[in-house]
């Protein structure tokens, strides 16, 4: 039986990327929501090609050439949508609207799915509180998909925090990590948003490239995982394998590492018991994770 799945932001990185493992896998996946603002090329491919009937489009200029192309699917204009979209519960929803403009549809499909990834930094470091309750509230999985939230969230799942004594989080460096001081005055936009290891939109790119990202990344782990900030330290990994390290009062430490691609954790958060959905060509090089 297909999972029946939410993207809220599927014309961004991450609803593009999470699209691109439906398209591979069509056979487990069915796409019962999607939400956009006003990318309405990428929005009619996206309704064509997984036969999305249910459609919310923020921007009203979208949504009524929208409504004009496909007369007979259910589009709306409102986010506050989503609970009269959504009869019943579905198996996952994706978030990955960018801003705090996620937090508020996020509180909503919490009620109505199974499972919610979250790959939203504004609404788990400002609203985790209320995202919690409402997890609590509707017995709702939770799994973060920043890459390095992820990874934590596989190491230390059915294990006490109490016995965690610090936890690292890696950080490439961005495309200035050598870059000299008497050029930064010249650094364009575009030079910017050229991560050297993954694809992302122009804000987290611009956040990361000033390592503001990375700050964001402590306290969202922070909130989440519910550890104290001061047990969060922040090292630079240019290659971007190892995504955290965690060090144990035993003396034990763990790592998790993979290739610097979102999709991986995307993946393994659709059905992360079977890992053989997603054909990995290339593996990491042990002898690079000294980088």
């Amino acid at each position: 039986m297909k999972k029946k799945i939410a993207i809220l932001g599927s014309t961004g990185s991450i609803g593009r990327q999470t699209l691109d493992i439906v398209r591979n896998n069509k056979k487990f996946f069915e796409i019962s929501l999607i939400t956009a603002n006003k990318n309405f090329s990428l929005l009619c491919k996206q309704i064509k090609e997984f036969r999305v009937r249910n459609i919310i489009v923020t921007d009203i200029n979208c949504f009524n050439k929208l409504k004009k192309k496909f007369k007979n699917l259910n589009i709306h204009n409102d986010l506050n949508k989503i609970n009269t979209i959504v009869k019943s519960k579905i198996d996952y929803s994706m978030c990955c609207i960018s801003g705090l403009e996620g937090l508020a549809p996020t509180l909503d499909i919490i009620k109505k799915t199974k499972i919610i990834a979250i790959a939203n930094k504004e609404s788990l470091i400002c609203g985790w509180n209320l995202i919690n309750k409402e997890l609590i509230k509707h017995h709702t999985k939770f799994i973060p998909i920043d890459s390095e939230h992820f990874s934590i969230w596989q190491l230390i799942k059915n294990k006490n925090i109490k016995n965690i004594q610090k936890i690292y989080i890696t950080a490439s460096g961005g495309p200035f990590l050598n870059y000299p001081l008497k050029n930064f005055k010249k650094i364009t936009f575009k030079e910017a948003i050229n991560h050297p290891n993954w694809k992302m939109g122009n804000k987290i790119s611009i956040d990361s490239s000033t390592l503001m990202n990375k700050v964001f990344e402590v306290i969202e782990a922070s909130n989440i995982f519910h550890i104290h900030l001061k047990k969060f330290e922040i090292v630079v990994h240019p290659k971007s394998y190892v995504h955290s390290i965690i060090n144990y009062k035993s003396g034990f430490s763990e790592m998790l590492f993979h290739n610097p691609d979102m999709k991986i954790p995307i993946l393994n958060s659709l059905d992360f018991k079977d890992i053989n959905l997603l054909n990995i060509k290339d593996k990491p090089d042990f002898k690079l994770l000294n980088n």
